[in-house]
């Protein structure tokens, strides 16, 4: 079993329809036809929808979100319309809070890499190869790849994994045309980001983008490049050979699997609630990603 400790309630707003709950965000539509998505503080880890919250995590990943969406306007367009409140939203949706165009999206995690690690790694070690590509011999865990590659996923239900697939079942699905327009912006995406990442000091070893179409214009969706979406390493601490420190969820994942935790991840049991230091070491990776990404002070 996996999926939610603790499934939410939505808040219920006037002139708002909730459509679903995701692992971070609740969705809904307005009455003009476009949709209102407002990050939680919810995080997951191992597949589960923790029953701990991270303060502020959520507005860390919507402004994040907002100030790549400015860095990438010139390579492709965002779905995001407003971020003022709706009217009889609780005071807690603000800052955390996107009001989008809606989209005819693709049915594609549209992931780059440029480094080597997670789930291409383990497929690497097997094959020498990542979503069926070719690479070198002699790639360690953490190491550059001879340039950026697309790695597409399918798109997963809470609970479930997501699963890599190759480029040839992505063109398939959506065609060889959009197929490559997804390849295309997911490369030119990753590369300015991974550019204005290394002049801040950090390494962007992989992200995801989800991508849908405004007619017949390629529009970015949903989060981007935030440490939910991104592998983000200090470049400072940089080493292949093993597991590289990041900003992201590690101390969670680390603490789950320790003896403290108490937690048997093989088993069908849900994780326990995380402690006090994992959350203030969460939220502090969280902020600190923001801080040297965006230059701006987190208040």
């Amino acid at each position: 079993m996996s999926g939610f400790v603790e499934k939410p309630e939505p808040i219920q707003v006037p002139g708002l329809v909730h459509l679903h709950t995701g692992k971070v965000r609740e969705l809904y539509r307005n009455e003009a036809g476009d949709l209102v998505m407002v990050a939680s503080d919810r995080i997951s880890a191992y597949d589960w929808v923790l029953p701990t919250e991270i303060p502020d995590k959520g507005r860390v990943l919507t402004q994040l979100s907002l100030w790549w969406f400015d860095q990438l306007a010139d390579l492709v367009p965002h779905h995001v319309l407003s971020t003022e409140l709706p009217a009889g939203a609780p005071a807690d949706w603000a800052g955390r809070t996107l009001v989008c165009k809606s989209l005819r999206m693709a049915p594609v995690e549209c992931v780059a890499r440029g480094y080597l690690t997670g789930s291409g790694l383990a497929e690497y070690q097997e094959s020498r190869t990542v979503c069926g590509l070719a690479l070198p011999e002699g790639l360690v865990d953490g190491s550059e790849l001879p340039g950026p590659i697309f790695t597409p996923a399918t798109k997963a239900a809470v609970g479930e994994h997501d699963e890599n697939v190759s480029y040839e079942e992505v063109a398939r699905q959506v065609g060889a045309d959009t197929a490559a327009q997804l390849r295309q912006a997911t490369l030119a995406a990753y590369t300015r980001a991974r550019d204005i990442a290394r002049e801040r000091g950090i390494i962007l070893a992989d992200t995801k983008f989800e991508f849908g179409f405004d007619g017949d214009t390629l529009v970015v969706a949903d989060e981007v490049l935030t440490p939910d979406s991104s592998r983000f390493w200090p470049a400072e601490q940089w080493e292949p050979g093993h597991a590289q420190p990041s900003y992201d969820k590690q101390y969670v994942r680390d603490w789950l699997t320790s003896a403290e935790s108490g937690w048997d991840r093989a088993s069908e049991q849900p994780p326990p609630a995380l402690p006090q230091h994992v959350v203030d070491a969460t939220r502090a990776k969280y902020v600190e990603a923001y801080e040297r990404l965006t230059g701006l002070s987190w208040s």
